[in-house]
């Protein structure tokens, strides 16, 4: 049986990156210092991650109350398996996104880097006070900041293409959150007078009718719209707009991470996986989720801008999460955690590769790119291992969180949804692989007979390619060392710890 204990580091590990913001600032005339700032804190914060980490995997949890507002509402932190396995990846991959970020901003000569790094560092708190939200009220809360944070990220540019994609990227976004889940959340503390803290039995059984639960557990989902899930996802493509390494934190470390984190809370804390399953309606969101598996992944075959693609297969790796939790076996559930971390890694190696592609030749095409590995071997080696990840190959992490999801199907009895992952995966594998191949081994004769030369090797900086070494190796590494991350999903599920 799990215990609790209060402990003030869970707030710090939230408040380190905000904290950072002044330095960021005050140091501004300063690259170089800005950017040690930028650093330190990520450093600070991981730090603090690791910290609690033990403590997490012996069953132990971690809570702190910041503010009481009223009897049963607080602003409060609770550290879980669930929260541990999203805080260590937002607080790892922060540290490698910045390095990238120095890199992709300077070779490109982007202005107002401070105002980047100064929203970034503010993003990365909001992120980290999702993950450690002790209840419902402080997940919204944290939620709607990261919106707020993000937005003058994607509007970078300062262009009309940039100012339309943010219009739609917080339109989307808080008119869900506003319309959607604020209504939900008043209609759960009314009707439950609780506190509406987390719980692994949820808090709403006894308390409501299964239809008004259907309506409540459609709310959240959709409203939860960084999870990307169709009708709600075309906010996701339009904002590619922004540059590479926002990209990269929206599809991997932060935003949508955050959305899928929480319909996942939503099913696990909220409603409780015994309860859904005595309700029977959560087969109405996994085939949902389904749709938007199948769909997004035809539209990414479509595409020939990079980052689009890479996008449109972000809302079907997105949906393959929810659909995993929404099957409420244990396996599936566990693989819908731990491709949270699978999917992230994969998926920042490969933005982080298409904007090293930018920095060093301009392409951003995929027919651009024939013949390109030859150039930039270590870039395009580390795309193939993060689109063999994505796709759920060998011998890459991703291979362990979709084989918990194909065998969660199986245990669900649900063989359609198991059809569905096996076609995913097939047009996963056909818009990802042939970009790696045709940029070692072109179409075109002229350059498929050009001999490999280590003075013809032309990558971008080091601090835009060490990063997607990094990454992808710990793609591999994944794969070889998952344990971790499926003992703090066990710890969901009452089997860990």
């Amino acid at each position: 049986m799990s215990s609790t204990i209060t402990s003030i580091t869970p707030l710090l590990a939230c408040l380190v990156s905000l904290i950072a913001v002044l330095p960021i600032v005050l140091l501004r005339k300063s690259p170089n210092a800005r950017e040690g700032a930028t650093f330190v804190a990520g450093i600070i914060k991981f730090g603090l991650v690791l910290y609690m980490l033990p403590t997490v995997l012996a069953g132990t949890k971690i809570e702190y109350t910041l503010w009481q507002i009223l009897p049963n509402i607080a602003i409060e932190f609770r550290v879980d398996g669930l929260g541990m396995l999203f805080g260590l990846v937002a607080s790892s991959l922060w540290i490698l996104t910045s390095l990238y970020s120095i890199g992709y901003m300077r070779g490109l000569k982007e202005h107002s880097q401070t105002r980047f790094f100064t929203f970034f560092a503010i993003s990365l708190s909001a992120t980290i006070g999702v993950a450690f939200s002790g209840n419902l009220f402080t997940l919204y809360l944290f939620y709607e900041m990261l919106s707020l944070a993000t937005y003058p990220l994607v509007t970078h540019h300062q262009d009309k293409e940039a100012r339309t994609g943010g219009r739609t990227y917080l339109t989307y976004l808080l008119t869900t959150s506003i319309g959607f889940v604020l209504p939900a959340l008043i209609f759960v503390f009314v009707k439950t007078g609780s506190s509406m803290d987390f719980s692994p039995e949820g808090f709403l059984a006894g308390h409501i009718s299964p239809s008004a639960a259907l309506v409540l557990l459609l709310l959240f989902t959709f409203g939860f719209a960084k999870a990307g899930i169709m009708p709600f996802h075309s906010w996701l493509p339009g904002a590619m707009v922004a540059p590479t390494p926002v990209s990269a934190l929206l599809h991997a470390v932060a935003v949508v991470k955050v959305g899928v984190f929480c319909v996942l809370r939503v099913f696990t804390g909220v409603f409780g996986i015994d309860y859904l399953e005595s309700l029977d309606i959560a087969t109405v969101v996994a085939w949902i989720a389904a749709f938007t598996v199948i769909t997004s992944s035809l539209i990414a075959l479509s595409q020939d801008n990079l980052k689009r693609r890479l996008a449109f297969s972000t809302i079907g790796q997105l949906s393959y999460i929810i659909l995993g939790v929404a099957l409420l076996s244990d396996r599936a559930v566990t693989g819908s955690m731990t491709h949270i971390a699978m999917h992230a890694v994969g998926k920042i190696t490969l933005f982080m590769c298409a904007g090293a592609v930018f920095v060093a030749t301009g392409k951003k095409y995929i027919s651009q790119m024939d013949g390109l590995g030859k150039k930039m071997p270590f870039t395009f080696a580390a795309f193939t291992i993060g689109a063999l990840s994505v796709t759920g190959l060998p011998p890459t992490g991703g291979l362990i969180s979709k084989f918990y999801l194909v065998t969660g199907t199986v245990d669900a009895g649900q063989v359609a949804l198991l059809v569905i992952f096996l076609i995913s995966t097939i047009l996963n594998a056909a818009y990802l692989l042939p970009i790696g191949y045709r940029a070692f081994f072109p179409k075109d004769k002229e350059l498929s007979k050009t001999p490999f030369s280590w003075k013809a090797v032309e990558e971008a900086s080091l601090p835009c390619v060490l990063p997607v070494c990094i990454t992808s190796t710990l793609a591999l590494v994944l794969f070889i060392k998952p344990q971790f991350l499926i003992n703090l999903a066990g710890l969901m599920l009452g089997s860990g710890g």
